[in-house]
């Protein structure tokens, strides 16, 4: 995910004269390594607990005893390792899928943050640059918004694959949660005939295996940056397509979101909706709205606008008992 800085640019375009020869950009180098290698272990302890932290906290809060975490990573240290190295891929792949754009059409742009979670089954909460995004024009706005979710993809896509091909679901269902799948992977399940498998089924956390859970979370963090809201990804797609209809666009997607969570009583995303409202939903002007994005751009934005559908498990979790 990409997210632009809150510094204004004016809306004169001669004020961009020296655009191609921007001053030299300082970026932070201590804070994202250090991130990074901290999502690094986040992931890494997360696979070797089976994606199970709460599970391990909680035993860790009877006992007070360090002596679970440490047999469940000697038991099952190469889970971490696997899911660790594929799930960093994908946001890998995503994060400079952004960057090297911003490099190429020489927009001051922050290294990837990456956010460690440990206390959750997936370990992360994604990463995320920032950018100057009043520097770029439509069309490269376009280009720095979909080299992300684009790149991700070529990494999730295979992973989840082989994810899937590795699935039983007639092995014992356990666990306080699973997984649901996203419209992507039950096509996968579909066409694998994965065993156990039939419409509306859920990976519970004793059926999961590394790439499966790499590729759902690439997936997930996928559709959810594609949704087509302010600064998310999508967002920048909506607004280099449509410009301020795209406004619209944004305000009711959150307004299905909020109705959604609230008939469903599921409120996973709140947290996030709450911070897209007070970034704003409104997606601002680029340096050049004027610019012609030209008929490949066009395709690629309308097809990429179905990437929430087939990426993004509305529902997301199921609860033991829920």
């Amino acid at each position: 995910m990409n997210k632009a800085s809150s510094n204004k640019f004016p809306a004169d375009q001669d004020d961009f004269a020296d655009h191609q020869n921007p001053p030299t950009y300082q970026r932070r180098i201590t804070l994202p390594i250090v991130l990074f290698l901290l999502t690094c272990v986040s992931t890494f302890v997360v696979g070797a607990c089976q994606w199970d932290p709460n599970g391990v906290i909680e035993t860790w809060s009877e006992t007070r005893s360090l002596i679970p975490v440490r047999k469940s990573i000697l038991a099952h240290w190469d889970q971490g390792v696997i899911y660790m190295i594929a799930v960093l891929l994908i946001l890998l792949l995503h994060e400079f899928g952004h960057f090297f754009m911003t490099l190429l059409y020489k927009i001051p742009a922050s290294f990837p943050f990456f956010l460690p979670f440990p206390a959750n089954p997936i370990g992360t909460m994604g990463a995320v640059i920032a950018m100057q995004g009043n520097a770029a024009d439509r069309k490269e706005i376009f280009d720095i918004g979909i080299a992300g979710p684009l790149a991700g993809l070529v990494a999730a896509v295979p992973i989840a694959w082989y994810g899937m091909a590795e699935l039983d679901l007639t092995s014992p269902a356990r666990g306080w949660v699973a997984f649901r799948l996203p419209l992507l992977m039950q096509w996968f399940a579909d066409y694998i005939q994965v065993p156990g498998y039939v419409d509306g089924s859920v990976v519970w956390l004793s059926q999961l295996n590394p790439l499966f859970v790499a590729g759902w979370v690439g997936l997930l963090i996928t559709g959810l940056n594609m949704m087509p809201i302010g600064q998310l990804d999508g967002g920048h797609v909506t607004y280099t397509l449509f410009g301020t209809s795209a406004h619209a666009i944004a305000r009711a997607t959150i307004v299905i979101a909020i109705a959604f969570m609230t008939y469903h009583g599921a409120p996973t995303f709140a947290l996030m909706i709450v911070l897209l409202l007070m970034m704003g939903t409104d997606h601002p002007r680029t340096r050049d709205d004027s610019v012609k994005l030209g008929p490949v751009r066009w395709a690629l934005g309308i097809v990429s606008l179905t990437i929430p559908i087939l990426c993004f498990p509305p529902l997301v979790l199921k609860v033991a008992g829920g």
